[in-house]
């Protein structure tokens, strides 16, 4: 009897997942991605190893006459090691001959997707009793692939009935599992089918039941834990392969944790197919139940840990179902459940201490993410308050207050994160921890609480009382550089080092404040010298501080002061895919002249531009890619004045007093000043535009046919009459709709 391990067969990418994992989720093998079909196939004689079991030290093997050893507990510091083997026997070689024809047969393009299917099916029939050693064969297992996607679901359902016994040892294989995964991606298809709704259901149940007999073992294997994620979104009637629920990119959680994204907390962001809600349930509760005496090695376990945030992503919204799944996690025994009572105080040093771990970190995350409000305040009450810092400064731990903190439900969890926090962000950014900065800065700007305190413990982190504040935007937007520094006082802003992400992100957030409470940043961000605006425009994150800056509450004059700053560098910019959309934002903040003049440096660059990826868009946005601008100067002047008058107008009678007061101090009254819903305003000004747009339509045609000499005095004056119409008829609309609310 000979075994071979796994250095002994060629790797192999995965043909499901190829999903990254981040800094903000657990790691994963990333071996478990895309499989190459003409890798070098090999063969061996006698008996091979049953592969993928990669789980704690001492686990369960298989006999050699093919019965299960029993199973033994395992420790999770041993996660990494390597166990005793499985062995499995080798597919006899006329079996191995029959499966090769078979592949040559299906691979070509002779025969038909009906005798394809009948063929599958066939091959599949003659799989029975053998498929472990199929599936689990390097080289049969990508035929026992093909002959699944392309088989019937009765034959493919018959199929995974056959196997259901052994279908645990086939998830955690390297080679089964991907058989696995292909066979759940088949029987989702065919579940939207009402006439095979029935006969899926069952199939699935039995593989439930078969992998709830052991589910710890196959939610710490790499491989079992790719598969059963896939199974409970298949139950959920989610995609298989939704990176919402499989893993989730750092910048989509950081998104959503600065307001820059909803925070989906129940799933609804994901498009729902049909599902199997009851055996969901069912699965879900089985789990839970059987993992309960392993509960501690579950909640540091890396796989193990991906499962569970899936499960707990899956139930979000289902406050019943939560209350009955966080509780254990949290090391909470079934009596404290009971009595409502969650969590202990003698119960928090250990949940802090698990909290250092990368795992259960990461659990925590979701947890606090999906909790309902009851659950969330008591593990905000008895867990995190006053551990906050420690935490903040932990690697790990970090993560879980960022969660905490994005979720804040009222103005008072604020006010205790701020009394721990606030005082600490010079040695937050000092220990590298921006996140924990940008979290709390966030969470402030959403629920309205504590604006001005955090905007100047920040300014007070990066500039001492006795510097000029114009230094605050450059070492915020080189966080690293900056804190890195030995002689912070020696520091200059470091040309063509990328900037930091989490500081650009920060100071994203600040321009989000109101006016009065930013003026430090203002003041820096106006004062930077022409060189630094230029690279921070072309940098990715540079660009949107400038673009958020453009757009906040701060008065045109200061943002007119900025765009003047790269006056002749407009063409330069436009043609940097960051840069061209501060362009258009700079157009937007600027005045007549200022907009004359970005219209005249795009037009030099105009064929050149239009060769970008990003330039026609910008040319049409601005209209600069018309003959409008270069033949008729005065028209297009005229048309951007109508804009003007129209703004001004429209916000005089359904502005609030802040922008009535500020309208006079710009060409363009810039929207964030309003008070009003902005969806209804970016409407209201779409509608303006199209009116005048179709103004100037009619002016220019008028022209060629009817006025040939006094073109441009009858165009301004029929344009302003359509205007003063236009205008009127919006008025009244606007009126007669508050009027009908007011009924109502």
């Amino acid at each position: 009897m000979v075994s071979f391990g796994s250095k002994a067969l060629p790797s192999r990418r995965h043909t499901t997942h190829n999903f990254t994992e981040d800094s903000l989720m657990a790691g994963e093998d990333n071996s478990y991605g895309r499989r190459k079909k003409e890798a070098r196939r090999k063969a061996a004689k006698g008996y091979l190893e049953f592969e993928g079991d990669r789980r704690q030290k001492g686990s369960s093997g298989w006999r050699p006459d093919r019965t299960a050893k029993p199973e033994k507990p395992f420790k999770h510091k041993n996660a990494s090691e390597p166990q005793t083997w499985h062995i499995r026997k080798q597919v006899d070689p006329e079996t191995a001959k029959y499966f090769s024809e078979i592949a040559n047969v299906i691979e070509g393009n002779e025969v038909d997707l009906e005798e394809r299917s009948i063929i599958c099916g066939n091959a599949l029939e003659e799989a029975r009793g053998k498929e472990l050693e199929l599936a689990t064969d390097y080289i049969i297992s990508h035929t026992l692939q093909a002959l699944v996607e392309g088989s019937d679901v009765d034959h493919l359902c018959r199929f995974l009935k056959s196997c259901a016994k052994d279908f645990l040892y086939i998830a955690m294989d390297r080679s089964g599992s991907h058989v696995a995964e292909t066979a759940l991606k088949c029987l989702a298809l065919h579940l939207q089918d009402e006439e095979s709704y029935t006969l899926v259901e069952e199939t699935l149940a039995t593989i439930c039941k078969v992998i709830t007999v052991n589910p710890v073992d196959v939610m710490c294997n790499c491989y079992g834990s790719h598969v059963i994620r896939s199974l409970l979104c298949l139950c959920k009637g989610v995609p298989l392969d939704s990176p919402e629920f499989h893993t989730t990119k750092s910048s989509t959680i950081l998104a959503g944790r600065l307001n820059f994204r909803p925070l989906q907390s129940d799933g609804n962001s994901v498009p729902h197919q049909q599902g199997l809600p009851e055996l969901l349930k069912f699965f879900v509760a089985e789990i839970s139940k059987c993992a309960q005496k392993d509960i501690a090695t579950m909640q540091v376990e890396q796989y193990s840990s991906l499962v569970l945030q899936t499960v707990l992503k899956l139930l979000a919204g289902h406050d019943e179902e939560l209350l009955h799944i966080i509780p254990p996690l949290l090391g909470c025994n079934k009596e404290n459940i009971g009595e409502g009572n969650f969590l202990k105080i003698d119960e928090r040093r250990n949940i802090v201490d698990l909290l250092k771990e990368t795992a259960y970190s990461h659990l925590m995350e979701v947890i606090l993410e999906v909790a309902p409000e009851t659950l969330y305040n008591e593990i905000f009450t008895k867990v995190f308050r006053n551990a906050l810092f420690e935490l903040s400064s932990h690697p790990c731990g970090n993560f879980a207050v960022q969660a905490l903190v994005s979720h804040a439900r009222c103005q008072g969890q604020v006010e205790f994160i701020w009394e721990e926090l606030g005082p600490k962000f010079k040695d937050l950014l000092e220990l590298g921890r921006p996140g924990v900065v940008a979290s709390l800065l966030a969470a402030s700007q959403r629920l309205d609480t504590h604006a001005q305190k955090c905007c100047q413990a920040l300014a007070a982190a990066v500039c001492s009382a006795n510097e000029s504040p114009e230094c605050i935007v450059p070492r915020i937007l080189f966080l690293e550089s900056y804190f890195g520094c030995e002689d912070k006082s020696y520091w200059t802003w470091p040309s063509g080092v990328k900037m930091h992400v989490i500081g650009s992100l920060i100071l994203q957030t600040i321009f989000k404040y109101p006016s009065g409470f930013i003026q430090p940043y203002v003041s820096s961000i106006t004062f930077m010298q022409t060189d630094h605006v230029l690279e921070a425009a072309k940098d990715a994150g540079g660009a949107r501080v400038v673009e958020a800056f453009l757009s906040s509450n701060a008065s045109k004059k200061h943002k007119q002061r900025l765009v003047a700053r790269v006056r002749g560098h407009f063409g330069e910019l436009a043609m940097h895919p960051s840069g061209s959309f501060t362009v258009e934002k700079c157009f937007t903040a600027s005045n007549l002249p200022l907009r004359e003049t970005i219209m005249n440096e795009l037009l030099t660059v105009r064929s050149e531009l239009s060769k970008t990826k990003h330039g026609p868009h910008l040319l049409r946005k601005l209209d600069v890619d018309s003959t409008r601008f270069a033949a008729r100067p005065d028209q297009w002047k005229m048309k951007q004045s109508s804009k003007e008058s129209a703004y001004k107008e429209f916000y005089a009678t359904f502005g609030s007093n802040e922008t009535q007061s500020s309208k006079t101090d710009s060409f363009v009254v810039d929207p964030c000043h309003h008070s009003s819903n902005p969806n209804s305003v970016k409407a209201m000004r779409k509608e303006i535009d199209q009116c005048l747009a179709s103004v100037t339509k009619l002016n220019v045609s008028g022209h060629k046919r009817r006025h040939p000499e006094g073109a441009e005095q009858g165009s301004e004056k029929f344009a302003k009459q359509a205007k003063n119409e236009d205008v009127l008829k919006i008025k009244n609309k606007k009126l007669k709709q508050k009027n009908n609310y007011g009924s109502n």
